[in-house]
């Protein structure tokens, strides 16, 4: 019997989708689409494997969503990201699909299967009803067709035909472009292609994502560093000192970091910024968070608050917990009412109370982005 490989595409940065959360991270009840997408194909065949594609900054965080499928880092484009997953593909044959089509049914996945060795490309295609001009000119609306996927294609041809550097838009294409032969099948009306916002109304098999909260506690510390500028929450503090870190040290700025990743289950600070990287040298906090927020509202969260109690001997906070307050709405782009600053010092305790260092508790909150709304 011969093998087949599925290949889910979810590399893409739903540049076209319009929406915060990036269209594989829309959550179907509790899970991704990206996981709803395959879980739901592989039930149909017994697959050799399947394997998914990820964008650099989302693999590691797919990886906690399950161990039954292979993940490999995808590329700038469609093609790199295919051409990427078929370098550790050894089956006969290999089914390729975009996470865009959602509610593909079961007799479409059956019947490229069972037509797998009439040609090099199998692909599922639509008929057109209406009237179609090119160029201004009506043609033969009998000579057109809609290409959908999944296409199944025979692992060697489809590694050779895109062995250039010329771009297709699918697989069937690239087999077609090197002389193979393609075999057009029915598609289905049911697997609509999710590009743009509007086209979530068409993909009825979706359900609403449920309505759970998550939260996330964060915590750091940094003692002091004489001559430094102090920052927290992004406001700079008038003081003497300021703390002592690889980045610019805003302790309450990296606690609510931590905070918004254990929300999520995306880790800690130092797995997206780890103090050995040059690259983050003194950088400001701000730019951190930014890439935290964008990060937690692509994975399809809405950020619902965030509440923080900064411990300090000195210097003395009361006189900033405004400006803070509305600089971390700011930054986390929520209102400043989902956000409570709370400051108290040590009693003269421990390395606080001694006035050796400042530490910040943060707890966030977490919603999934509800697309049906």
């Amino acid at each position: 019997m011969s093998k087949v490989t599925l290949l889910v595409l979810c590399a893409g940065s739903s540049s076209r989708f319009g929406l915060s959360s990036k269209k594989q991270w829309l959550r179907v009840g509790n899970i991704p689409l990206w996981l709803f997408v395959t879980k739901k194909i592989a039930s149909y065949y017994n697959f050799d494997k399947v394997i998914i594609t990820s964008s650099k900054d989302e693999l590691t965080y797919m990886k906690n969503f399950s161990d039954d499928y292979d993940f490999v880092l995808g590329g700038d484009t469609r093609q790199d990201s295919i051409k990427n997953a078929l370098e550790t593909i050894d089956s006969d044959y290999v089914m390729v699909t975009d996470v865009a089509r959602c509610c593909v049914p079961k007799d479409v996945i059956l019947d490229l299967i069972s037509n797998k060795d009439k040609a090099s490309c199998i692909v599922p295609t639509l008929n057109v009803s209406d009237t179609v001009t090119f160029k201004n000119e009506t043609i033969n609306r009998d000579d057109v067709k809609l290409i959908q996927t999944p296409q199944l294609s025979n692992t060697k041809i489809l590694k050779k035909a895109l062995s250039t550097t010329t771009l297709f838009t699918d697989d069937s294409s690239a087999i077609k472009n090197i002389g193979e032969s393609v075999l057009y099948i029915k598609g289905s009306t049911q697997s609509n292609k999710l590009t743009f916002e509007d086209d979530l109304k068409a993909n009825n098999c979706l359900e609403a994502p449920c309505k759970n909260f998550f939260t996330g506690f964060g915590i750091d510390i940094h003692a002091f560093e004489e001559n430094k500028k102090m920052v927290l929450g992004g406001v700079e503090i008038e003081s003497d000192f300021g703390f002592k870190a690889h980045s610019d040290g805003d302790v309450l700025i990296h606690s609510v970091i931590d905070a918004l990743l254990g929300a999520c289950g995306a880790g800690d600070i130092g797995e997206f910024f780890p103090d050995t990287d040059e690259a983050y040298k003194n950088i400001d906090s701000k730019i951190l968070l930014q890439k935290i927020v964008n990060f937690v509202y692509s994975v399809g969260y809405e950020i619902v608050n965030v509440d923080f109690t900064i411990l300090a001997q000195k210097p003395k906070i009361s006189p900033y917990k405004y400006e803070i307050k509305k600089s971390m709405a700011h930054l986390l782009n929520v209102n400043m009412q989902f956000v409570n600053v709370k400051a108290t010092t040590a009693e003269k305790l421990g390395f606080v109370g001694r006035s050796e260092g400042i530490t910040v508790h943060s707890v966030a909150t977490l919603k999934y982005f509800n697309w049906k709304e």
